[in-house]
């Protein structure tokens, strides 16, 4: 289910391609760490099959703690967890936050096969 580690490398190398062709990147302001439109303390669902750095708009964003149930939500999706304070987000199969498969730690990314997820929990650290 997870392939974050050859999708992550895949998507870090396009973004640094980004940023060599549009200049230096700049350094965002203090406790300012949007990621292609995931706001800080977030956790974001781009739409399937879209490439974040390519449409940086998260068609969902999570921001409180406990469980959120997905609505239409299938296929492959990019996945951020833009928490900080070393929170966790988790996948889970049952609706409620139960029966969870995959954890994503801060900062981590997955493109996740959303079809069997029907809930995600952003957890405190």
């Amino acid at each position: 289910m997870r392939k974050v580690m050859s999708a992550a490398a895949a998507f870090a190398t396009a973004a640094t391609a980004v940023v060599s062709i549009s200049g230096a990147a700049q350094a965002a302001p203090a406790g300012d760490s949007t990621v292609y439109g995931c706001r800080s303390g977030n956790v974001c669902i781009w739409r399937e099959g879209v490439e974040p750095f390519n449409d940086p708009h998260p068609t969902v964003q999570y921001s409180s703690y406990g469980y959120h149930n997905l609505s239409n939500q299938y296929g492959d999706h990019w996945v951020l967890n833009n928490q900080y304070g070393d929170a966790t987000a988790s996948l889970c199969k049952n609706y409620g936050g139960t029966n969870c498969v995959e954890i994503l730690f801060q900062d981590d990314w997955g493109y996740e096969n959303l079809t069997p997820i029907n809930s995600i929990t952003l957890n405190r650290p």
